[in-house]
């Protein structure tokens, strides 16, 4: 979680809000890679902030730019959509026809359709903030997921009524492409929008990550630290800033395409273990209380997926994989030694100390001097 695809995940997104954010500045030459790595940092760095310094601050700009995806999705739907009634639909035909389908590449395509619908877990990090979670919780994964599959395919709808495939395929932005051939001088804002609902996905992510990691360290299943509130601001700043190097190290270590695919391994194996375990539970355990229900089928179909997905990407990407899979190893040893007989050496358990010591004086230190200790101690 904390090494590998938490990070990863967080400058996938990022490496889009940048790209985005920069195209209508460079237009129409190509946006440079080091432009795309500094916006990057630039915008991890103030989401992390964000989030260190007020819960109520994250929560009013995710409701904000919420509106502002919407808004986004919903420019360039009408105008598709207008465009699909005049007739144009001749990008429609023979749409998903391919000449070949290279086994190696689908993996990535399963990744990259998959990473579209990949918010709808975010929402159990947050339970205990969530009133009535048995009821809330599941409603809301069901109507978001509703929302974002209609959005989503609308939209792609909308591209194909003046794009063909290969023109998507082409395209590094694909938002920005379709505003040019159809909006004129309005186009400039389309990429704005996008880079928007880019930072509320950042945004979004990390609020909830952080509270995974805040309860994992209040379990014992991770450092004491992460589990440490700021005493005027009661954000998990410890949980948050956390993230911060290494989700850097990812962004100038890999190309979002790398990322996804080094991401999504870990990511999907977990998740198919996750609800393989709940099957099993079915069976073995059927008087626990399950406030939320589905048939059998639908868990077992969506494990077998998942590891049809790691499977063949240890085939297709076997070194991002094999990367992701000797740092998931590593958990086995520090798991026996951290926690199950909780021998932690000395030079950890100084580390662990300085550090709550630098938090326990938060009311004197800055925000920002914490994110500097935190990359440079």
């Amino acid at each position: 979680m904390i090494l590998v695809f938490r990070p990863a995940g967080v400058a996938v997104i990022s490496l889009a809000f940048a790209r985005y954010i920069l195209e209508p500045i460079f237009m129409p030459c190509g946006v440079p890679e080091i432009a795309i790595k500094v916006t990057t940092a630039i915008g991890i760095t103030t989401v992390m902030y964000i989030n260190s310094m007020s819960v109520s601050w994250t929560a009013r700009l995710q409701i904000f730019l919420t509106f502002s995806k919407l808004l986004a999705i919903a420019i360039i739907i009408v105008p598709g959509l207008y465009q699909l009634f005049k007739g144009e639909t001749k990008n429609f035909q023979n749409a998903f026809q391919v000449d070949s389908v290279q086994v190696t590449g689908l993996p990535l395509a399963f990744y990259s359709g998959m990473y579209a619908y990949a918010g709808w877990f975010y929402l159990n990090f947050v339970t205990e903030e969530v009133e009535n979670p048995e009821r809330n919780v599941p409603l809301a994964i069901c109507i978001s997921m509703v929302i974002v599959t209609v959005c989503y395919t609308l939209t792609n709808v909308a591209y194909y009524t003046v794009m063909s495939a290969a023109d998507l395929l082409a395209s590094d932005a694909v938002a920005v492409t379709f505003a040019e051939k159809l909006m004129g001088n309005f186009s400039m804002a389309v990429p704005l929008f996008v880079a928007m609902s880019c930072f509320g996905s950042m945004n979004g992510c990390l609020f909830a990550i952080s509270r995974m990691f805040f309860v994992a360290s209040r379990e014992g299943q991770l450092p004491e630290v992460l589990s440490m509130i700021h005493v005027r601001r009661h954000t998990p700043i410890a949980a948050v800033i956390v993230l911060y190097p290494i989700t850097l190290l990812n962004l100038f270590l890999g190309d979002i395409y790398s990322l996804l695919n080094f991401m999504s391994f870990l990511r999907w194996l977990f998740i198919g273990v996750a609800v393989l375990g709940l099957i099993y539970l079915r069976y073995t355990r059927p008087d626990m209380p399950r406030p939320f229900k589905v048939p059998i089928f639908i868990p077992a179909v969506f494990s077998f997926t998942s590891f049809f997905m790691v499977f063949l990407s240890l085939y297709s990407d076997p070194v991002n994989t094999g990367i992701g899979f000797a740092i998931l190893l590593t958990g086995i040893p520090a798991y026996y030694i951290l926690i199950v007989f909780n021998k932690r050496p000395k030079w950890f358990q100084k580390f662990s100390g300085e550090i709550r010591r630098v938090l326990s004086l938060s009311c004197k230190v800055t925000i920002l001097e914490i994110l500097v200790f935190f990359i440079f101690f």
